[in-house]
């Protein structure tokens, strides 16, 4: 669709951002609208067809994104304004992720808010384990939280002040070492019955049927499907690895009828306004789907992917080729299905049973 006969200014409505989409009134440049983006709203008070201010509503209309970064270093001290700068650029330069970028500095915000006026470039050992203390104390952060705050302040001063490391004497908690939390075939085959959806029920099912991360699923584009090879090519994963994993024949029929239906156009599972389809809409999927099924456990999308490993192993299935479709770094990590594994644990006999 060509944008030229339209303009999009921001705006508010009913105390929500939208972006009014104003153009001479034409009976086709409206239709052509209607047809681009089937959720447009017409809005009598301010005489324009509207859409939400969304980052995806921005990207697809070709508007500048929020200067997100720009309204959260105005919330900080002057003082420590330009080392938030610089800790974003360094961050970026060393290429990142977008979500370890949000996190690091979210909570590299948190420690320059706590300091107001005073800088942070005068901060010692000491004072950045009392700052610690206080997020345990008065915070009530858990491991995995103080952690990744470690892990942020670690690279301002380590990666962007050139420090040398001086974090060796700052104790780490220990992580709970938690078992994955999975579902057994029957409650998986009940979850995708109940689902009606052809969109939602294929992101369930590309979840467990190739044990892909959320993110691994929105961002799967249509030229990164094999069906010649029976293959999936799963792009700049975590860690930024590429790997292949196996199509599963089964969901064939499913892709094709999906593929008629919806026309994507670049990526496979794509949002309302185009781009990938959001992380927290198929969360919500799984979530509704859990209910619907009846199934009472406290588990996330995530799961599926941990159910996908785990009936693998019990399928008999290597360790070490399950590690390479998993995409996991170390071993370790794989073994961990090992101890959800209920063959596995079925085929020890308690002392009880031989007396």
């Amino acid at each position: 669709m060509n944008f030229a006969n339209y303009t999009f200014v921001p705006d508010n409505h009913r105390g929500k951002k939208i972006i009014l989409i104003q153009f001479p009134y034409n009976k086709v440049l409206q239709t052509k609208l209607r047809k681009r983006f089937s959720s447009a709203k017409w809005s009598a008070t301010k005489k324009s067809w509207y859409l939400p201010d969304l980052p995806a509503v921005r990207r697809e209309l070709g508007m500048a994104q929020h200067p997100s970064i720009l309204k959260k270093t105005a919330q900080i001290h002057p003082i420590n304004q330009q080392a938030y700068l610089n800790m974003h650029k360094q961050l970026k330069l060393k290429g990142y992720s977008q979500s370890t970028v949000r996190i690091y500095l979210a909570e590299f915000e948190h420690l320059l808010k706590l300091l107001g006026g005073y800088s942070v470039h005068q901060l010692n050992a000491k004072r950045l384990k009392d700052y610690f203390l206080f997020c345990i104390d008065h915070g009530q952060m858990g491991e995995r939280k103080i952690n990744g705050k470690i892990n942020a302040i670690k690279f301002f001063f380590e990666q962007v002040l050139h420090r040398p490391r001086m974090f060796f004497d700052i104790p780490r908690p220990k992580k709970p070492m938690t078992l994955p939390k999975m579902l057994g075939k029957s409650e998986v085959k009940r979850l995708f019955k109940v689902t009606k959806n052809m969109k939602h029920v294929l992101g369930l099912q590309l979840s467990y049927g190739m044990g892909l991360r959320v993110s691994e699923m929105v961002n799967i584009k249509i030229v990164d499907i094999d069906s010649k090879r029976m293959t999936v090519h799963v792009r700049a994963a975590k860690g930024k690895k590429d790997r292949y994993v196996p199509l599963p024949e089964t969901l064939l029929p499913l892709l094709r009828a999906y593929y008629i239906k919806y026309k994507p156009k670049e990526y496979l599972l794509e949002g309302q306004y185009g781009g990938p389809y959001a992380k927290s809409s198929l969360q919500q999927v799984f979530k509704r789907a859990m209910q619907k099924a009846g199934i009472n456990k406290e588990i996330g999308i995530h799961g599926l992917r941990h159910s996908y490993a785990t009936h693998l192993l019990e399928a008999g299935a290597d360790m070490r080729f399950i590690q390479e479709l998993l995409g996991h770094n170390s071993i370790k990590t794989t073994q961990l299905y090992t101890k959800v594994t209920p063959q596995s644990i079925a085929k020890v006999k308690s002392p009880l049973d031989t007396l």
